[in-house]
């Protein structure tokens, strides 16, 4: 087996390990969308939360309150115009400010994954997160070995097994 280099460097590639736990979470969160009909990438799901927690939002806000680039937020913002979840309109008074707000179908979007799918990938995030202690390194490395063992998806299964 090869080495786990971004493992053993520690602190100096914690930026790569945040990454890559990430993109893991990420990759088991959408086979969870995908179970549920919900036909959205999981990384753009954060953009329809904070338009249905905080409603309509300009680009710059919508970046803000999700923690990414304005860059990052308006591709985000035209890839879900696109598929017809929010819609993007610009300022009367500055053409430069673009408000984004959603549309019906993304009201309805984000209350069947409320419904559905937000609070089992809450749940079996919960699950793998439990127990964690040491380090923050420690608490990493049991982390990824947690989804390395039993994806979220599986998770949600066996949780919904229990509750038979």
């Amino acid at each position: 087996m090869v080495q786990d280099v971004v493992r053993e460097l520690g602190y100096l590639t914690l930026g790569t390990r945040f990454k890559r736990i990430g993109e893991r979470l990420q990759a088991h969160t959408q086979r969870i969308l995908d179970a549920h009909d919900l036909a959205i990438p999981a990384g753009q799901f954060p953009f329809l939360a904070a338009l249905d927690r905080l409603g309509a939002l300009t680009i710059g806000e919508l970046a803000e309150a999700v923690g990414v680039t304005q860059p990052g937020a308006t591709r985000a913002a035209a890839q879900l115009a696109e598929a017809g979840w929010v819609s993007i309109t610009q300022a009367e008074d500055d053409l430069r400010r673009k408000s984004v707000a959603l549309t019906g179908g993304g009201k309805r979007l984000v209350a069947a994954g409320k419904r559905t799918a937000w609070p089992l990938v809450a749940g079996a995030v919960q699950d793998v997160c439990r127990g964690l202690g040491g380090s923050l390194l420690e608490q990493l490395a049991a982390l990824e070995d947690g989804l390395a063992a039993e994806p979220l998806d599986r998770r949600v299964r066996r949780r919904k097994g229990r509750r038979r």
